[in-house]
């Protein structure tokens, strides 16, 4: 048995409303026989001394009913059991049917806009000639040294110095390896939950609706866009790894008021819900692959 929400809240109302009524007979009927003159009938036939002793007067006796009132209660009690068990939370559907269309369309990527170059710098200025005169006198002039040699005089040759090679520089280290980033591969990667669909096609439309399902079921409208009323299409571009891992996520298209951060949030929840997707694969392999995902803003 299924119960939404709504059937057991006015469960709830009418058991209560059910016992308030229950209580407001029973004093009113009770009421309406002390009113009938059960005090003089019953002193005609008691002493002062008794009837300051009962409590109740036997038409009166609220005791007499507990049996009735006590199966009533377990009723109730089982009746609301048996209806918050049967209670049911069903997810919020989100219509995704019209962004479906547009999802795989080409999205064109703004450019980042660059600063304009500096101007190149001012010619620099001609170079100046001096006149160098004639005759240059030149004050400090060396001393003659006298380098003639004897014949009997022996010179000995300066030793041979010998030059050890150097050794070789170390190898330069490898270069890191870096896998390369795929932008359109054979098996393009999917968001997970559609591996039991036959078809590839079948696969693709059951992934791209579960995707925007996760997407339009976690984001929430920023507060500065919805009251200056902010509508457009956010581009959140990523890297889906080779073990389903989304990293590398940032904003290439941002409509302003903090759209594209919320569409970044969402995108990076998917690793914080430990959501993994169907990695892309290149003949055969699982590569690692651009996904560009637009979020579009729509005000209702």
């Amino acid at each position: 048995m299924e119960i939404s929400s709504t059937v057991l809240g006015l469960a709830f109302l009418g058991f209560a409303a059910l016992v308030v009524a229950i209580i407001v007979v029973m004093r009113s009927s009770l009421a309406r026989k002390a009113e009938s003159g059960m005090g003089e009938r019953y002193r005609a036939t008691m002493s002062e001394a008794e009837l300051e002793v009962r409590n109740k007067y036997p038409e009166a006796d609220v005791f007499r009913l507990s049996p009735t009132f006590f199966n009533l209660g377990l009723a109730l009690s089982l009746g609301i059991t048996v209806l918050a068990l049967g209670w049911t939370q069903y997810d919020k559907k989100i219509d995704v049917s019209q962004y479906l269309d547009t999802l795989i369309e080409d999205i064109e990527v703004e450019q980042p806009r660059t600063a304009e170059p500096p101007p190149p710098p001012p010619p620099p200025p001609p170079p100046i000639i001096q006149e160098v005169p004639d005759e240059v006198l030149v004050d400090n002039q060396p001393e003659f040294v006298d380098q003639q040699l004897d014949k009997e005089e022996v010179i000995e040759a300066p030793k041979a110095v010998e030059n050890k090679p150097a050794p070789p520089p170390p190898p330069p280290p490898p270069a890191p390896e870096v896998e390369e980033i795929f932008k359109v591969v054979e098996e393009m990667p999917r968001f997970p939950g559609c591996e039991n669909e036959s078809t590839a096609e079948a696969k693709k439309q059951c992934a791209d609706k579960k995707m925007l399902e996760f997407i339009y079921k976690n984001i929430k409208y920023p507060a500065i866009a919805r009251e200056n009323g902010v509508e457009g299409t956010s581009v959140i571009t990523f890297v889906v790894e080779k073990d389903g891992t989304v990293t590398d996520a940032r904003i290439v298209r941002d409509i302003g008021a903090q759209c594209g951060q919320e569409s970044l949030r969402v995108v990076n929840l998917m690793n914080q819900q430990n959501i993994k997707w169907t990695p892309g694969k290149q003949r055969g392999r699982a590569v690692r692959v651009q996904f560009n995902l637009p979020v579009r803003f729509k005000l209702e």
